[in-house]
């Protein structure tokens, strides 16, 4: 769970620190710094709506019966995968005009005031944040209680993601973000698969879904659960030596139709003008 984790936490925090670094920049650079300490607090407002999700989720299962938990987990594994589907189409689209269009909400709420320039801190990252919130919780459940590895994946991947969005800011560093964001796709697309794999399990075994005892396959006699191959294959793509017929048709269909649809590529018209000017996050260039 470390491999998958850190990508998770790498790619959401990066996009939270994109949004972050362009509004900074753009308030900079237009001379109203009075709006950066209102961009922080919509920003630590939707940090805090996530932690406290999190905690939710967490803790709040604790109580409930085996079923329930199943219910809770798997029902939220399966949101997370959409979550996760739609933000890398989104970001496969996105990551050329985001800047533009941030900075249009910015300049359009500067004008109205304080509140309006937090709304804009606090939308910008919180979606991310919401999701991240979501995603590590499912990815913990699939690691089982007590196991510290996912939070240690995660800590690494935000913290990455920290770093880079400071080196971005201070112009010490520029990305191809849409290179960027389709590679760690592809990553969190497979990634994606393993949680709803899980997902699709725990709903089994609360019996809301059938097939608990139709397996695809059983390696447990081959694959010792306990190895380091076991477990790295489990941190990347949540592979199981027992998986359900279910499970394995849903992983296959999942990989399959999303790939096929997100590396598709994408038909531009080109406008007829004198020469071209590259988008403003074509690199992270702020």
């Amino acid at each position: 769970m470390f491999v998958s984790n850190a990508l998770i936490g790498l790619r959401e925090g990066l996009e939270a620190a994109l949004v972050v670094v362009i509004l900074l920049a753009f308030l900079t650079k237009t001379g109203r710094t009075w709006g950066v300490r209102w961009v922080w607090a919509g920003v630590g407002v939707a940090v805090a709506l996530s932690v406290a999700l999190g905690a939710v989720l967490t803790f709040g299962t604790r109580s409930l019966s085996f079923e329930a938990q199943q219910i809770v987990g798997g029902t939220a594994s399966i949101v997370a995968v959409g979550f996760v589907t739609a933000m890398v189409f989104w970001m496969k689209s996105a990551a050329r005009t985001i800047s533009g269009e941030l900075k249009g909400r910015l300049d359009r709420a500067l004008d109205l005031g304080p509140l309006a320039v937090a709304l804009v801190g606090f939308l910008g990252v919180g979606r991310e944040r919401l999701e991240t919130a979501i995603f590590f919780y499912a990815t913990a459940e699939a690691a089982g209680a007590g196991n510290t590895v996912p939070l240690l994946g995660w800590a690494v991947g935000i913290g990455g993601a920290v770093v880079l969005g400071y080196l971005l800011y201070r112009g010490a560093l520029q990305i191809n973000l849409a290179k960027f964001f389709r590679w760690t796709g592809i990553g969190l697309v497979v990634v994606a698969a393993g949680i709803l794999a899980y997902g699709l399990h725990d709903l089994q075994e609360a019996a809301v879904l059938p097939g608990l005892n139709t397996l695809a396959f059983d390696l447990s006699g081959t694959i010792n659960g306990g190895s380091w191959y076991a477990a790295l294959l489990k941190g990347i793509v949540n592979f199981t030596p027992q998986t359900t017929v279910l499970q394995a048709v849903a992983w296959v269909l999942y990989v399959g139709v999303v790939l096929f649809f997100f590396l598709r590529p994408t038909r531009t018209t080109v406008a007829a003008a004198p020469e071209r000017t590259p988008a403003p996050t074509e690199t992270a260039a702020v």
